[in-house]
């Protein structure tokens, strides 16, 4: 059984010879003191092949059009920054933070007041063919090695807010819903259109997905949610099905979003992300939706491999197989990024256990 078998098998809750398993970070890219230890460890071998992960990524074109062209909608200080790569393609700024990868965000639309203000940013070029070029390409290469391929097709929700600034797209959702809209029409819009061209390409899985969700709750009223994010995220699965009906489409929320379950469901999603232990109980969600999903993840991060020894690690993926993989349906990940107090160690017994624990029926 290929690893390619081995997660479409498990996303049709199909046997498996084993539970599909990969770091969070193969799939959306390792943060630096992540990135550093496994690469030194892994050497000469890529992290993917020395662990046998299931599931690789692919990524679209780099754009060409310059950086420059954000520059008025910057701080004057942001010239180094558009130089140094600091300036994202959307024209936002992510000025280093104090500790390892966080960043402090600068949203170069912070400023606007009226929704025709948006017609004269520059916006990124993602709905230009040229982006998408050649990626068909490398999919059927990483299909012809046995493997799955995702690719990241961009949030709504969250790049609005980055463009933004958090706490004023909050309060446009309350009042200036037509400005709100009118930038969530614009992210939507990328997302799925990028959604749409991987589909096409042959990916086995986009990624979506949005933070809505905190600890304790969602961080929207759910009619909020609805009126705001429901039809555009249905909009996005529907492109991808329509483009290649074998697609799946992944949903990606931090927190506690439970409530908003059922939901995403009706928008059409095949597989949720991440069932963070913390603050959801993966194996009750498992009991009450697994028959309309599969689950990405449910490995604790903030606490089982980050500060845990071994044995608690593989003691936590043990119990998530016999409970989130009963029937099929899971694909084994740690929650989310890897934070740099995790161990080697801890990385080796999550894939240890993995391998080990057999598949419930």
């Amino acid at each position: 059984m290929t690893s390619r078998d081995r997660v479409l098998a498990a996303l049709a809750h199909r046997p498996t010879d084993r539970v599909p398993r990969l770091l969070y970070e193969e799939a959306i890219g390792y943060p630096p003191p992540v990135e550093r230890l496994v690469r030194e460890r892994c050497a000469p071998r890529d992290p993917r092949d020395y662990f046998a992960m299931d599931l690789t990524r692919v990524v679209e074109n780099p754009s060409r059009l310059p950086l420059s062209r954000f520059a008025p909608w910057l701080a004057p200080e942001a010239e180094t920054a558009l130089a140094s790569g600091q300036v994202d393609p959307w024209g936002v700024w992510w000025r280093p933070g104090s500790l390892h990868h966080f960043a402090h965000i600068e949203s170069p639309l912070k400023a606007v007041r009226e929704p025709a203000q948006l017609d004269e940013y520059p916006w990124p070029d993602l709905q230009q063919p040229y982006r998408f070029e050649g990626v068909s390409g490398r999919v059927a290469a990483w299909h012809e090695r046995g493997l799955a391929v995702v690719a990241f097709a961009g949030s709504i929700f969250e790049q609005a807010w980055y463009l933004r600034g958090m706490q004023q797209f909050l309060v446009d959702m309350y009042e200036q819903p037509e400005l709100a809209h009118a930038l969530l029409e614009r992210t939507a819009a990328c997302q799925r259109y990028a959604a749409e061209q991987f589909a096409r390409a042959g990916v086995d899985i986009v990624l979506t997905g949005d933070d809505v969700a905190t600890q304790t709750g969602l961080m929207l009223r759910i009619e909020m949610w609805r009126e705001y994010l429901k039809p555009l995220q249905t909009a996005t699965a529907r492109a991808v099905k329509q483009a290649n009906p074998a697609c799946r489409v992944f949903y990606h929320c931090d927190g506690n979003v439970a409530a908003l379950i059922p939901d995403l469901i009706e928008t059409g999603i095949d597989i949720l992300n991440p069932l963070q232990p913390e603050c959801m109980l993966p194996a009750a969600i498992k009991e009450r939706y697994g028959d309309r999903l599969s689950f990405w993840g449910t490995v604790s991060v903030q606490k089982t491999m980050a500060f845990a020894a071994p044995e608690a690690v593989r003691a936590e993926v043990r119990e998530r197989i016999r409970t989130v993989g009963r029937g099929g349906g899971l694909i084994l990940a740690p929650a989310h990024v890897l934070p740099p107090e995790v161990a080697w160690e801890n990385i080796v017994a999550f894939f240890e256990a993995a391998d080990r624990e057999p598949l419930p029926e």
